[in-house]
């Protein structure tokens, strides 16, 4: 008789990813490793050199760099903020996508801390806001408010993770011997009596909630760096909640490619299926909607005021140098959606998949148009500014995006890319597995 434990069809289909690499899960690896590295080659000439490097200049001091650090920082909202809110609903269809969500947060935090990193020249000034810095600067406010999402949120991720922890401890017996050390580590003793489950069900609910308003704040702060400025079109009390609504957009969409892509390449089509994408597609069509809303009410109130120094920003974006990016920006997270997502149809993996590189790449855009615009065209008398990327700055972007999708692979390699022991309560009867061999085979579920 064998000892390997007895796996359930949910068990194997988890437990294959982390058990089995495949040539092409290489392939990728090494693809994404190529431009991490394409982008890190081109911050260390940045790093000797400095940041003439780059297009930056006066009075252009924030380019890419920000546009990047605003985008990632959005992208986080969607993860934590999304699964919270879908547990304190008590929305059942969101347990086989939870995991897929909430590492999203943080490791786009991650990469958003990192652009500030790079945007830096000295980096060792960064010292100079734990030593120096004051409360009266929104800087400030941002890390303070960054660092504690990012803090709760890794604390969220890896709460419902315990369980999982110990049913790999206990039931993957051929795992290699640094696997069974860091699953017996993080499992902290588990045993899975229904004691645990009632508290650990009690202190994610109670991390749902602080994370809600939490996450709300983050991405006001965010806003706050730009609206406490007088540049034109920063100024505005609209930033908040307009950045919020943003960030959520995203982050579903980048939820929807990496969920869509994790479903394919590891088959997990019997957990994430036509519900998730139903719902979570009318979730990102009603964020489209918000989004639409909020961009009129900004660009009508700019262009009605007539206020000369907005105007010239607002004209070149409808009219003038940046017209084709704010055109496009509109098409893509506007006229897409609409387009696929209002008919049931198109609420498919295929459907939204599209919507979603169309929506990441027009919020992308939408980013640049916020930052840039308006530091070409300052209230003070300079001339109009002009800016232009360099390959530098693609080169550190590019290798950006592709770190966020190496640590996120990378991630789901060595944990698993769903929470059993909720998928369970979903698609089973409503009872758990226990490891103890102390306790009974079954415990009911606190439900």
């Amino acid at each position: 008789m064998s000892d390997q434990p007895e796996l359930s069809d949910l068990e194997r289909t988890v437990f294959s990813p982390l058990q089995k690499t495949s040539l092409g899960f290489w392939m990728v690896l090494a693809a994404l490793g190529a431009l991490v590295l394409w982008g890190a080659l081109a911050y260390a000439i940045q790093l000797r050199d400095g940041l003439g490097v780059t297009g930056l200049d006066r009075p252009v001091y924030w380019g890419i760099y920000l546009t990047n650090f605003v985008f990632f920082t959005g992208i986080s909202m969607a993860g934590t903020l999304i699964s919270a809110i879908l547990r304190v609903t008590q929305a059942g269809w969101r347990r086989s996508i939870t995991r897929i969500a909430e590492a999203i947060t943080a490791f786009a935090l991650m990469l958003g801390a990192l652009q500030i990193l790079i945007d830096m020249g000295r980096v060792d000034r960064l010292l100079n806001v734990l030593v120096f810095g004051r409360f009266q600067s929104p800087m400030l406010w941002d890390f303070t408010c960054i660092g504690a999402y990012f803090l709760s949120s890794v604390f969220y991720l890896y709460l419902p993770l315990i369980p999982d922890m110990a049913r790999l401890r206990d039931k993957w017996t051929g795992a290699p011997r640094w696997r069974r050390w860091l699953y017996r580590v993080l499992a902290l003793g588990w045993r899975g009596t229904a004691e645990q489950f009632r508290r650990l069900e009690k202190l994610i609910a109670i991390m749902a909630i602080v994370l809600i308003p939490t996450a709300a704040l983050v991405h006001t702060v965010v806003s706050w760096l730009f609206g406490m400025t007088l540049e034109p079109m920063w100024h505005s009390t609209i930033f908040g909640p307009y950045f919020i609504v943003g960030a959520i957009f995203s982050g579903i969409a980048l939820l929807f490619i990496f969920m869509t892509l994790l479903r394919r390449a590891w088959h997990l089509e019997n957990y994430i299926g036509d519900k998730q994408y139903n719902y979570l597609g009318l979730l990102l069509l009603a964020m489209s909607a918000f989004w639409i809303y909020f961009t009129l009410a900004e660009n009508l109130t700019t262009f009605y005021g007539a206020v000369a120094d907005e105007m010239n920003v607002d004209a070149a974006k409808l009219l003038g140098s940046f017209s084709p990016l704010f055109w496009g920006m509109i098409v893509l997270n506007a006229v897409v959606p609409f387009a696929i997502l209002v008919w049931r149809r198109g609420r498919t993996p295929l459907g939204t998949f599209v919507v979603s590189v169309s929506v990441v790449i027009g919020m992308w855009l939408e980013r640049f148009l916020i930052v840039i615009p308006s530091l070409t065209r300052p209230r003070l008398a300079f001339d109009v500014g002009i800016y232009q990327p360099t390959m530098t700055e693609v080169a550190i972007t590019v290798g950006s995006f592709a770190l966020l999708a190496l640590l996120y692979l990378a991630f789901f390699k060595i944990f698993p890319i769903m929470a059993m022991w909720e998928v369970e309560e979903a698609v089973g009867s409503g009872q758990r597995i226990v490891i103890s061999d102390r306790e009974p085979a079954l415990q009911p579920s606190v439900h």
